[in-house]
């Protein structure tokens, strides 16, 4: 047993050293030593190779090459007046405005079959599908089999992955997290001043690039010049925990939050101590007012980090942008849109949060090939005279949908969990009633 120790305590070392110098440090000071990129192309060159060998072996070449977000269903973005006047044009106009016609019994029907089918809402709470197999087993259960060169091929991302990769990212992420927690709390005995700020933004960005470096992130950041300022606001689409990590690692942001118990209540608390982070009980988030004024307060301090929010309130699969809520855009001040997008040929960002807990999300995180992603920084945009705090939000929502290639969403990401609210199913309502009966009111003033 000691020669056991006598020969693994060397091992470690030189493992440690390794990950020290050729992982941490460059990783702190934001430099690249071109491991990274290596990795990167023989890993495209990997996949690239399964995807010819499936399509020969399968002979499944047109499916394979048909976009993935293409579903079952075909929809446009028309209105519900617009597509109940497309089945009517071929009849007689009536004299009068309004009149039920039969052929409205039509457009129902489709669109209930439709739903049956394939609904915009419930498929935005599961992973996205894969245009090809990217040669982990969650994705395709079936396609390791397919040749004996795909099975071992398959067999040896298995060893990389569980073997070397997942030792790797949990060490590397435990040394993020760990001196997080540690040097934040260090900063946080320091008297406040500009020394206390600089010390507690480096230190920010140091563990969360180490954390970065711990999923195999490789992120590429679009017109950084439209990057958040203090005072301001940054609103982002979600679809990962991880969307902090990829955000923070380019810059400093004051976090919102409930308060945690656990090991996530000792690293909010550190945070905290070094920088004005919003972290609320949970009595205090049922008190809308109260935590509006709580980040109205922070985002009128211009020597403040700017806000990080997340507005939908949920995770939502890497592929649309649901409803924001009204309470982060009922602040004021100038709101700064980012779009985030993953590349899921590496592996899949989303957070199926009512399948799999915390750790269970992480240890596929870590077990995937690496996360690549796009962030967008985009113009800063403010509040229009005339403008409700929900028509703004909506407008930022679109804005961030497109930029991202996203599918723009009414919906609210709440659905993941409850029902339909009876409000929605009212606005439906009212506005057939308007175009059968032809009152003048119109009925999305009633929301």
């Amino acid at each position: 047993m000691e020669g056991f120790w006598a020969a693994l305590f060397p091992v470690l070392r030189v493992w440690f050293n390794c990950l020290v110098l050729l992982i941490m440090l460059p990783a702190m000071f934001g430099i690249s030593l071109g491991i990274t990129e290596t990795y990167m192309k023989i890993l495209l060159k990997s996949l690239e190779w399964a995807t010819h060998r499936i399509q020969r072996e399968s002979r499944a070449e047109e499916i394979l090459k048909r976009s993935a977000s293409n579903g079952l269903i075909q929809r446009d973005n028309s209105s519900l007046e617009q597509e109940i006047e497309a089945l009517r044009q071929d009849r007689p106009k009536p004299a009068e405005h309004g009149r039920f016609t039969l052929s409205d019994v039509f457009y129902f029907t489709k669109k209930g079959i439709e739903n049956i089918v394939e609904d915009d809402v419930t498929q935005r709470f599961t992973s996205e599908e894969l245009v090809s197999w990217n040669l982990l087993t969650r994705t395709n259960n079936n396609f390791q089999y397919i040749s004996v060169r795909l099975t071992v091929l398959w067999g040896v991302g298995v060893l990389v992955r569980y073997c070397i990769l997942l030792p790797l990212r949990v060490t590397l992420a435990t040394i993020g997290v760990s001196w997080l927690v540690i040097s934040t709390t260090l900063v946080g005995f320091l008297p406040n001043g500009r020394v206390k700020g600089w010390l507690s933004e480096l230190v920010h960005l140091m563990c969360y690039r180490i954390c970065a470096r711990a999923l195999s992130a490789t992120i590429h950041y679009h017109n950084k010049a439209n990057k958040p300022k203090k005072g301001g606001i940054c609103v982002a689409n979600h679809t990962s925990p991880i969307d902090v990590v990829i955000l923070a690692n380019d810059g400093c942001y004051a976090m919102v939050g409930q308060v945690h118990g656990g090991l996530l209540g000792v690293i909010q608390r550190a945070m905290e101590r070094s920088c004005p982070h919003i972290w609320f009980e949970r009595a205090e988030m049922r008190d809308r007012h109260l935590v509006t004024q709580r980040l109205k307060d922070h985002a009128n301090d211009k020597t403040k980090l700017p806000i990080l929010i997340f507005p939908e309130g949920t995770c939502i699969n890497n592929t649309s942008v649901m409803m924001f809520k009204k309470g982060s855009f009922e602040i004021g001040g100038t709101i700064y849109p980012v779009a985030i997008k993953y590349d899921p040929q590496f592996g899949d960002a989303f957070w199926n949060s009512s399948k799999y807990s915390m750790v269970s999300y992480l240890l596929r995180m870590m077990t995937s090939w690496a996360i690549v992603c796009n962030v967008w920084y985009m113009p800063p945009m403010t509040q229009k005279e005339g403008e409700d705090a929900v028509q703004f939000a909506n407008r930022v929502k679109s804005a961030i949908a497109q930029q991202g290639g996203l599918v723009d969403l009414a919906w609210d990401g709440a659905l993941k969990r409850a029902r339909v609210k009876d409000s929605f199913k009212e606005q439906q309502q009212k506005m057939y009633s308007h175009m059968v009966v032809g009152d003048d009111s119109d009925p999305k003033e009633d929301q």
